[in-house]
């Protein structure tokens, strides 16, 4: 479709009319240009909306105003906006990007991801960025003409790339996302949206939880600086509303900086054309080195205070177990499988193909699924 808007975008930017196509070609739409199309399937996806139900920090059942997968990548994609159209870049490639980076991610947040790759070591492992491709490429199942979601070349890739190429292992198989390429400026933003995103929402959520203190976060230089700042502005406003606001100033500042430094690397790497930003030897988008230092100290403290901290630690041990034995159990006795997974499984007797598809269906489940689904195997007295 001719879209006025790609004509505003900087000559680095990626231009949906020069993608590089989907794997199965369609008609495109003559309403949106592939990148919006891109989104939109995204957001109607079934492992989108099991984000809700999917852990951030906190376990779903633990409150109702805690982040979880699905509000952290909506919030994502709306740094990523920010960003890219303060830079005229593609901010419908960054959102599609921002919204699919999780959508394999494991129940329970990062300890469900480290204990299902434990148990996948000897099958090739897992790592939620490819298993986010699976999802988009093969496992949802929502279209008549083609396997997954069928996504631009551009989308997928950044979903590939979403910490960095070097990254990815070397012996990865993915060769067909050129990974010694850098990618798309608008996808090295969706990443660094995403470090944003999680640092300062996670302040919110571990002060609201009682484990982060005011007095504690001042130690914190980025923190500190915004808070005094908003203590002069408002010396009346309570606690809670002081934290929202000194959040809401971080990440403006964060954000900023992005601009600022990503320009300034722009311009003196002499970048040109996509083409330059995917031959250039470093990341692009980045953060100047004072704001760097202030965000890494941030992150350490949140890793030292609220990572962890002995009841997210405890939650974390209980996830892990449930995940481990969960997949035992059905390693031991794929028959137990439910229709869905068990018909994918087929009449294979291969340990690796039996556990590929254990561990899709693990991931694909929400916190309260995978409890339940622990209940109903290991509880006699829990409805099978």
């Amino acid at each position: 479709m001719s879209n006025r808007y790609e004509s505003i975008l900087a000559t680095y930017a990626c231009h949906s009319e020069s993608s590089r196509g989907r794997r199965f070609e369609e008609v495109e739409s003559t309403t949106r240009n592939p990148f919006q199309r891109d989104r939109d399937r995204i957001i109607h996806s079934t492992a989108f909306r099991r984000l809700e139900y999917k852990t951030q920090v906190f376990v779903n059942h633990e409150g109702d105003h805690y982040r979880t997968r699905l509000t952290h990548s909506i919030e994502v994609a709306q740094i990523a906006r920010s960003i890219c159209r303060a830079m005229h870049l593609h901010e419908d490639l960054s959102e599609a990007v921002a919204l699919a980076h999780d959508l394999g991610h494991t129940p329970f947040g990062h300890s469900g991801q480290d204990a299902l790759n434990e148990v996948m070591k000897p099958y090739g492992g897992f790592e939620h960025n490819r298993q986010s491709l699976r999802v988009v490429e093969s496992l949802e199942h929502r279209y008549i003409g083609f396997p997954g979601l069928n996504l631009s070349y551009e989308t997928r890739e950044g979903i590939v790339k979403h910490n960095s190429p070097h990254d990815i292992p070397k012996n990865s198989d993915l060769t067909e996302f050129n990974l010694h390429e850098q990618a798309p400026l608008e996808a090295q933003i969706g990443n660094l949206a995403d470090e944003i995103a999680y640092n300062n929402h996670d302040i919110d959520d571990g002060v609201r939880a009682g484990m982060l203190t005011i007095s504690g976060l001042k130690e914190v230089q980025l923190f500190r600086m915004h808070y005094e700042m908003v203590e002069r502005e408002f010396p009346e406003v309570d606690e809670r509303m002081a934290v929202g606001e000194t959040i809401r100033r971080m990440i403006n500042h964060l954000i900023l900086d992005v601009i600022e430094e990503t320009g300034r690397r722009i311009r003196e790497s002499g970048i040109e054309s996509l083409e330059d930003v995917r031959k250039s030897e470093n990341l692009l988008v980045g953060f100047s080195q004072q704001v760097r230092h202030m965000n890494g100290e941030l992150k350490r403290y949140l890793l030292q205070h609220m990572y962890k901290h002995y009841r997210v630690v405890r939650m974390a041990v209980k996830a892990e177990r449930v995940i481990q034995e969960i997949f035992s159990a059905y390693m031991e006795k794929p028959e137990m499988l439910p229709e869905g997974p068990l018909e994918r499984l087929g009449d294979s007797d291969a340990l690796s193909r039996r556990a590929r598809v254990i561990a899709d269906y693990i991931a694909g489940m929400t916190d309260r699924y995978a409890l339940e689904e622990y209940d109903r195997l290991f509880n006699l007295h829990a409805r099978t």
